[in-house]
């Protein structure tokens, strides 16, 4: 058998099992079925005549043949991907899918705005959008880009401030009209709250208090939701107080749909940043997509 047509079968699918630690999730990611990865792990053992993997129900863990295998392995498949990123440099033309992740309020409020003008622009480029507030493991599940809202942690990728937006609480007239406008915080505590649902995030509200530490309320919201924008409709049907980022209820705002209140107590701006990966040799695809999400951002300002 000529070992050029098999040696690198498997190499990646196997990496991408161990980076996720798991058949299905590989499987989902890749867009394979669970048994088409189970074989192919299966077909790739039997070359190598080793044992890779120990597979229980509930985990799988590396034999020390495999872990060998995937240290290697793993700096076979990053070199890869960094030749073909710098063979797309040198094209004229960008193209290729550029795999992203936004948060929702950024999707609903500006990208979902922006991205025909960039399709119009750049027809050889296709977008694999993931719309979510989840963490994500920008190199493991081989995004391109991402956007943040927020303080970033430190690492070594890097971050381009694209705007800031506030975030204000906020209620529809025949809300406050029929429940009154809260004064202070504290005043939250009578009122009906609509509180955005995220995991492993502390259902709290916290307002600046000049020099006073912060006002921290606890939410016991009527409703939890983790969608902004069915946020917003509950509030403009006259539920209840919500908390939203500006750039997703100015226009309401400006039109007298909803009314900012609490307006001494709200939290300094936060930043909107584009986190991509620090390379060499970046694809025109990424760089376009910088340039051209930084440019739509200036017109905001």
């Amino acid at each position: 058998m000529d070992q050029s047509k098999t040696l690198f079968n498997g190499m990646a699918l196997f990496c991408t099992i161990v980076e996720h630690q798991s058949l299905t999730s590989a499987a989902k990611l890749l867009g394979h079925t669970a048994s088409h990865v189970s074989k192919e792990l299966a077909r790739l053992e039997a070359r190598l005549g080793a044992r890779l993997l120990n597979r229980t129900t509930r985990k799988i863990s590396l034999t020390e043949i495999g872990r060998i295998y995937y240290n290697n392995a793993r700096r076979i498949v990053s070199d890869a991907a960094m030749i073909e990123n710098q063979i797309q440099t040198l094209g004229d033309k960008p193209f290729g899918e550029l795999k992203i992740s936004i948060p929702a309020v950024f999707a609903q409020s500006c990208f979902m705005k922006w991205v025909p003008d960039f399709l119009h622009d750049y027809p050889d480029i296709s977008l694999n959008l993931d719309v979510s507030d989840r963490k994500v493991d920008m190199i493991s599940e081989g995004y391109d880009m991402i956007v943040r809202i927020g303080t970033l942690p430190d690492s070594e990728f890097i971050a381009r401030e694209l705007f800031k937006t506030g975030m204000s609480t906020i209620a529809a007239p025949k809300y406050l009209a029929n429940h009154g406008t809260p004064e202070h915080p504290h005043d939250l505590a009578s009122h009906t709250l609509i509180d955005f649902s995220l995991r492993d995030v502390a259902h709290t509200w916290s307002y600046p208090d000049k020099n006073a530490p912060p006002i921290v309320i606890a939410v016991n919201p009527r409703v939890r939701c983790n969608d902004a924008e069915m946020e917003k409709t509950l509030a403009l049907a006259g539920v209840g107080i919500t908390r939203l980022p500006d750039i997703l209820c100015d226009g309401e705002i400006r039109q007298g749909l909803l009314v900012r209140i609490l307006r001494e107590y709200e939290p300094p701006a936060a930043a909107i940043h584009l986190v991509y990966p620090k390379r060499d040799h970046l694809p025109r695809k990424t760089r376009v997509m910088a340039d051209f999400l930084i440019k739509k951002s200036n017109g905001l300002n």
